[in-house]
């Protein structure tokens, strides 16, 4: 389903565990089930994948297959969630998508289920990686707003199934605010007092009158591919829900900046308010993840530092 992104960046995927509760898997594991579920598939090479990610983890499967794992109870509905609507989805959409082609079960001392994917070449998204950001940023905005006009019947409501991405913002205020707090006891260098300000601007943004929408929920770098410098997949889709759809502009500012991010912005044409939430929603994840994986995850950290700092900056030239 994805390819690895930049090794300096990323850990093992069945090396680093990165939550309390979390499931050791490995290539053995993947093996075992493998041929006691998809014996079409018993010969075919196997190997971990690095990855960014924390939820799951992804192993290939032969050339041309991945295999997604949950690592942490949280993650274990998104399986079932992507089985559905992954497939009913993609005809509408500008960009690849994951694929699912087969649906594990629980065995072998794993306990949940898991998917077996059609792999997408490509490496994560930088900044570097891109040819040309501003078409890249065009590009992603067709996406996304591809994505709004798909209808909406029986889709899952944002809520815990995928993180509330979609949710009101005000709804992230209590973690946000224990996230500042537990910032200040750290030796971290962010300006903590500056991000209260940017965030307290956008609860006071106007919240989403209209209907909910598609979204994709976590459009980052690690979740997006790329191949020969242009945008070629949008992976993981995890947070996938419908609600409010200025979750989705969390990528202005965690891969797009200067030109790039005005064109972003211009090309999917939202409103001061949206826009507003959107920025309210990239600090949010960042402030969260950084005392969160500070004690083990440097890439996840400086993440959250980057997007962060591109925030507080943007919120301070009044963008």
């Amino acid at each position: 389903m994805t390819t690895p992104s930049d090794p300096a960046q990323d850990t093992s995927t069945d090396a680093v565990k990165m939550h309390a509760g979390e499931v050791s898997t490995s290539p053995e594991l993947v093996r075992r089930l493998i041929v006691a579920q998809f014996p079409q598939w018993r010969d075919l090479p196997i190997r971990a994948v690095p990855s960014g990610g924390t939820d799951n983890a992804i192993y290939r499967l032969g050339h041309d297959m991945a295999v997604r794992m949950p690592r942490i109870a949280w993650a274990v509905g998104q399986v079932q969630k992507e089985q559905e609507w992954l497939p009913r989805l993609a005809p509408y959409l500008p960009l690849p998508i994951p694929m699912p082609l087969a649906l594990g079960r629980p065995g072998e001392d794993y306990p949940w289920h898991w998917s077996v994917y059609r792999w997408l070449e490509g490496n994560n998204a930088t900044a570097k990686r891109l040819a040309d950001p501003c078409r890249a940023a065009r590009e992603l905005s067709h996406f996304i707003r591809a994505l709004q006009k798909i209808d909406t019947t029986g889709g899952p409501a944002a809520g815990e199934h995928n993180s509330g991405r979609g949710v009101p913002l005000v709804l992230r205020d209590t973690t946000v605010q224990e996230a500042i707090a537990a910032l200040k006891d750290t030796h971290e260098t962010i300006d903590t007092h500056a991000a209260a300000s940017a965030w307290e601007d956008a609860l006071n943004a106007p919240v989403w009158q209209n209907a909910p929408v598609w979204v994709h929920g976590d459009l980052q770098q690690g979740n997006l591919l790329v191949e020969r410098g242009q945008l070629s997949a949008v992976i993981d889709f995890g947070g996938l829900g419908i609600g409010d759809p200025a979750c989705d502009l969390i990528v202005a500012w965690n891969l797009f900046a200067g030109r790039s991010r005005d064109v972003f912005r211009a090309e999917l044409g939202v409103d001061e308010a949206t826009w507003a939430r959107g920025r309210g929603w990239a600090l949010s994840v960042g402030l969260i993840a950084l005392p969160y994986y500070l004690p083990m995850s440097p890439a996840m950290v400086r993440y959250a530092r980057h997007i962060i700092t591109e925030v507080i900056a943007d919120f301070e030239r009044g963008t």
